[in-house]
C-alpha cells in the first residue's frame, strides 16, 4: 500500500486500493461504484472522456475498453507511470498527463465528457477547482466524493483512522449528500445525482 504524498497543495494517491481489494464487502461496493459510473457515462452519451485526477488510471482503462475514447490527467508523477505501464499492458491506447488540476486549459483539456472521481476531497479550493472543471465540460462532467459522515463511520467500524476520527488520511473536504448537491447546483445543473455505498456521485451540465 503506498501512502499520498504531498504534491502542489493536493495529497495524491491512494491510500487504500479499491479498485484491486480482493475484500468480499469492498470489492462489492466497489463493483456498485463502477456500475453507477457506467450508467451515467452511458446517460450523457459521451464516446469522449478526459478523467481528471485519474490516479493509476484503472477507471480511465475501464472506459476504454468499454470502447470510449479517454485520456487522463493526474498531479502524481507516480500514478501517471503506474497507469501508462497499467495501460500498455492491457493494450490500451491512453494518453496520461503529469498536470494540476487548476492548471488545466478549456481549449486543451476540454472534452464532452470530463470525469472526476474521488478529488475534491483533496483539493484545498473545491470552488476553484469546480470552476475549472466547468469550464472543460462540454457539456457533461461525472463528480463523485465519499458521502459523509458515513464514510468516517465505515472507516472507524473497520477499525481505521481512529486518531483522526475515520477520516481518511489526505480529505480536506467534507461533504454529506445534500451538501454535495448544494455545491454542485452553485456551478453546475444537475442533471441526476446517485449515492452508492459510500459515495455521492452526480452527473452535471455546464450550461
Amino acid at each position: 500500500m503506498s501512502l499520498p504524498l504531498p504534491a502542489g497543495g493536493i495529497v495524491a494517491g491512494n491510500v487504500y486500493p479499491k479498485y484491486t481489494t480482493s475484500n468480499p464487502v469492498a470489492r462489492r461496493l466497489v463493483d456498485n461504484f463502477i456500475a453507477t459510473l457506467r450508467d451515467l457515462v452511458r446517460q450523457s452519451g459521451a464516446q469522449e472522456v478526459h478523467e481528471v485526477g485519474c490516479g493509476e488510471g484503472h477507471l480511465s482503462m475501464l472506459l476504454a475498453a468499454d470502447g470510449l475514447r479517454v485520456r487522463g490527467c493526474d498531479l502524481s508523477p507516480g500514478a501517471i507511470a503506474a497507469a501508462r505501464q497499467r495501460s500498455r499492458r492491457q493494450g490500451l491506447d491512453i494518453p496520461f498527463e503529469i498536470a494540476n488540476l487548476y492548471d488545466l486549459l478549456p481549449e486543451r483539456h476540454g472534452a464532452p465528457l470530463v470525469l472526476c472521481c474521488e478529488v475534491l476531497e483533496h483539493v484545498p479550493d473545491p470552488e476553484r477547482a469546480l470552476a475549472v472543471l466547468k469550464a472543460l465540460a462540454r457539456p457533461h462532467l461525472i463528480v463523485s466524493v465519499p458521502r459523509e459522515p458515513l464514510w468516517r463511520v465505515l472507516n472507524l467500524a473497520r477499525g481505521r483512522y481512529w486518531r483522526a476520527l475515520g477520516n481518511t488520511p489526505g480529505h480536506l473536504q467534507h461533504w454529506s449528500t445534500p451538501a454535495f448537491l448544494g455545491l454542485l447546483q452553485d456551478h453546475l445543473e444537475v442533471v441526476e445525482l446517485r449515492t452508492p455505498l459510500p459515495w455521492t456521485m452526480a452527473l452535471c451540465r455546464s450550461g
